[in-house]
């Protein structure tokens, strides 16, 4: 998948060191699969929510952070919306 709008991911990391290494890891990941549905997200990030077909949000650092991305599984792009604090999560509005 090509991963787009990862400017927020390098501010985050920056500000929240102990995210580091887990964001890197999710990019990397991210980058080697070609997800085609909601399913094969699924299966490569069990814990990970789908909203609707196109939203997905991620836990991050034991369920600290959330990191939520919008997913064209036609063109293979993920787009990173937002991350923040669980707290700021939940102010969110995920359509």
């Amino acid at each position: 998948m090509q991963i787009l709008n990862r400017q927020p991911l390098e501010d985050f990391k920056r500000e929240h060191a102990d995210a580091r290494k887990q964001l890197n890891s999710w990019e990397a990941l991210v980058g080697e699969v070609q997800w085609k549905i909601p399913q094969d997200l699924k299966n490569s990030f069990p814990k990970a929510r789908t909203i609707g077909n196109l939203n997905a949000i991620f836990n991050i650092c034991r369920d600290n952070y959330r990191l939520w991305v919008k997913i064209a599984y036609n063109t293979g792009v993920v787009l990173v919306k937002k991350i923040g604090t669980h707290k700021e999560y939940d102010k969110w509005e995920i359509k």
